[in-house]
């Protein structure tokens, strides 16, 4: 059961436009974590250990994602998708916009950095509900021959939210001195979210239940405690889930949060040429992820995702020696091509979760799975890379451990079962 292609194209641009806003909200706290909160919120600490401080408070959204996944997941599989959707977006929206004007360390002192951890914490929960359900919402609606291109279009919703976040934060860098930028400057982007929250909320409220969910409990047949359900009855999706997840995390991360540190740090280069580059990169992934969506609805979604993975391990060897040329076009190059890989692997990523786990329980399985992924994966990534170099003194460690983790990947895509949406006698199982 699905609705019709009108009803469908609304729900998928609800869902892109959501999640847009917040993965903008999302990546606004990442980007300027590794540019201004070190300064900001822990002026105490040497520049090295501020930087780590900042990072280690943006690994805090990661470690209330899982959270938020079982609480919204919850009352996703039991109230519907579309309620949930609504207060996850106006949570992140709210958080994002009082993050705008926190007073810094010098205004405060310590009440700074915990309020500042408190609203990443609130932001964490939001979008721990949010992917589940926008890319459920768009599953369920929309043809089951093209779940893979349906689904896909939440993921754009991460390069749409960095684009816009980061284009923001390089115009405010570029046309700003130092001092404004660190004084008020960081603040618009943040403050912005308010009036963006609004457009989205109004967009999303004019959107209608999934027809699948609607027909479950015109049954009767939703779950009670759905993530019980989950552990007890779908044990392997959720491994499969989880491990798969790891490695585009990570590979993610370094490519787009650790790109930043190292060029500014390690290479005493401009923040700009770190931000536009990434920024070209994601422009292009607001095509490619659909595409390679597609393309797993046509060659499956193993074999697309497996393609990234084994492109990712390669690239990685070649990503930093790129950046260390200190030419512009290179460093570009290096992130493009980096960002294609990281695509192959998110496009089909949506959908391929979200088949593991039947109707009845798929908002809390593929939340669960996904989100907790996202404390070993995205949390742990730039943290890891920079203590690695810090060790190391070389980046060949940091791109071992990218491999590493995309060969836990690779290993979750061997052991995924069956889709459990292909085959009603599992879902009637569970």
């Amino acid at each position: 059961m699905s609705g019709s292609p009108q009803q469908t194209r609304r729900v998928i641009l609800a869902s892109l436009v959501g999640t847009s806003l917040e993965w903008y909200d999302f990546f606004l706290y990442t980007t300027a974590a590794t540019l201004v909160f070190g300064k900001l919120f822990f002026p105490t600490l040497d520049p090295f250990n501020a930087t780590l401080a900042a990072l280690a408070s943006n690994a805090v959204a990661f470690v209330a994602r899982p959270l938020g996944g079982v609480v919204f997941g919850h009352f996703g599989d039991r109230v519907g998708r579309k309620t949930v959707l609504v207060v996850t977006l106006l949570m992140m929206g709210v958080a994002t916009f009082l993050i705008g004007v926190l007073p810094s360390f010098d205004s405060v002192g310590i009440l700074a950095p915990v309020l500042l951890v408190t609203l990443r914490f609130i932001q964490g929960l939001g979008l721990g509900g949010e992917w589940g359900g926008a890319v459920i919402m768009t599953m369920e609606h929309g043809d089951q021959r093209r779940r893979g291109f349906n689904a896909s279009w939440p993921q754009v919703g991460v390069p749409a939210g960095y684009v816009l976040a980061t284009a923001l934060l390089t115009v405010l860098s570029l046309t700003l001195t130092n001092e404004a930028f660190l004084s008020w400057g960081w603040r618009v982007p943040f403050l912005l979210s308010g009036v963006l929250v609004l457009v989205g909320f109004w967009v999303r409220r004019r959107i209608s239940e999934s027809p699948q969910f609607a027909e479950i409990d015109t049954k009767g047949a939703k779950a009670k405690m759905p993530l019980l359900e989950v552990i007890r009855t779908h044990p392997r999706a959720l491994l499969s889930a989880f491990t798969a997840r790891i490695g585009v995390d990570v590979a993610f991360y370094t490519f787009t949060a650790y790109i930043l540190v190292y060029i500014t740090t390690t290479l005493g280069m401009d923040r700009s040429v770190g931000l536009n580059a990434v920024l070209i990169g994601s422009a292009l992934q607001l095509f490619l992820i659909p595409a390679f969506g597609a393309l797993s609805d046509r060659v499956g979604r193993r074999t697309v995702y497996l393609a990234g993975v084994v492109a990712a391990a390669v690239w990685v060897f070649a990503f930093f020696p790129l950046l260390e040329t200190r030419s512009f076009p290179l460093i570009a190059l290096a992130a493009v091509v980096a960002l294609i890989t990281h695509a192959a692997m998110y496009g089909p990523q949506a959908a391929f979760i979200a088949e593991l786990f039947s109707t009845r329980l798929r908002y809390s399985g593929a939340s669960m799975g996904y989100q907790v992924a996202g404390i070993v994966g995205g949390a742990l990534a730039p943290i890891v890379a920079l203590k690695l170099f810090d060790t190391y003194k070389s980046t060949l460690a940091v791109s071992i451990y990218v491999v590493i983790a995309l060969a836990i990947t690779a290993f979750g895509l061997a052991i995924a079962p069956s889709a459990h949406d292909q085959d009603e006698r599992i879902a009637q199982r569970a």
